[in-house]
C-alpha cells in the first residue's frame, strides 16, 4: 500500500512586482521559443542539463506516478549510433510511411531524412514514459502517462529558454532503437527526443506565426447580477 504523505503548508512563489508583468515576461521568454536545428559546437555544462530535467521533473503528474526518464547523451559515438539509427527510420518514413498531405505540410518547413543535429547538439536528452512504478514503495501502477510526460516536456523546453539554449523536438518513428541503444527496461518506453544546445551565431529558423489569443481561448465569463 502506497505510503501517504503528510501534509505541510503551501509556499507559493511569489513574483517580484506586478503579478501581470512576471507573466507578461514569461510570454515574452516563451514567445522567442523556436525548434533549432542549427546547434554550435560549444560546450553546454552537464549541471545546466541537470537543472532544466530537475524543473521538468516538478511537473504534475497522475497520482505522483512521476512516469518519466530522462536519459542525457553527450558521449560522440552513442549519439553518431542515434542518428544512424534515427535515419533509417526517417528514410522509411519519408518514403513510404507519410502521407502526401503529410508530406506537403512538411515541405515548407524543408526537413527530411537527414538528421546532422543528433550528432552536433551537445547534448540528446531522450524522454521516455514508464509503464510501472518502479519505485520500491509504491504500487506498480502509473496513470495518465501520456499527459504527464507531455507536461514534463513541456517545462523542460521552457527551462531550456529560460536558459538561452535552444531545443528540438524529434520523433523518430517508430523509437523502439532507443531504448535497445540505450540499455533501457522493456517497461520503458520511448516518449521524445530532444537535442539541446546553443544556436549557432548565423542560426536561421522558418519564418511562421503562431495563432492569435482569440483563435486558442474561449472565455465563459462570470455575469454579474445587476442591483433591482
Amino acid at each position: 500500500m502506497a505510503k501517504i504523505p503528510s501534509r505541510i503548508p503551501y509556499d507559493p512563489w511569489k513574483p517580484q512586482g506586478d503579478p501581470a508583468d512576471a507573466a507578461a515576461a514569461m510570454e515574452a521568454m516563451l514567445s522567442r521559443r523556436r525548434t533549432v536545428r542549427e546547434f554550435s559546437d560549444r560546450p553546454v555544462p552537464q549541471a545546466l542539463i541537470e537543472s532544466i530535467i530537475r524543473a521538468a521533473g516538478s511537473a504534475p503528474s497522475g497520482a505522483n506516478k512521476q512516469p518519466w526518464r530522462f536519459v542525457a547523451v553527450s558521449d560522440l559515438e552513442l549519439k553518431r549510433r542515434i542518428r544512424e539509427a534515427a535515419e533509417e527510420e526517417e528514410q522509411a518514413f519519408y518514403e513510404r510511411r507519410a502521407t502526401k498531405e503529410w508530406l506537403d505540410d512538411l515541405r515548407a518547413f524543408e526537413t527530411g531524412p537527414d538528421k546532422p543535429f543528433l550528432e552536433s547538439a551537445p547534448w540528446l536528452i531522450v524522454v521516455f514514459k514508464l509503464m510501472q512504478d518502479d519505485r520500491p514503495d509504491t504500487s506498480d501502477g502509473v496513470y495518465y502517462v501520456n499527459e504527464s510526460v507531455g507536461l514534463a516536456c513541456g517545462l523542460l523546453l521552457a527551462a531550456a529558454q529560460a536558459a538561452g539554449l535552444a531545443t528540438l523536438t524529434h520523433t523518430p518513428s517508430p523509437m523502439g532503437f532507443l531504448k535497445d541503444l540505450l540499455g533501457r527496461p522493456e517497461y520503458e518506453r520511448p516518449f521524445l527526443l530532444i537535442p539541446v544546445g546553443w544556436p549557432t551565431d548565423d542560426c536561421q529558423v522558418p519564418d511562421i506565426e503562431r495563432k492569435r489569443l482569440d483563435e486558442i481561448m474561449v472565455i465563459h465569463q462570470a455575469h454579474q447580477s445587476g442591483q433591482g
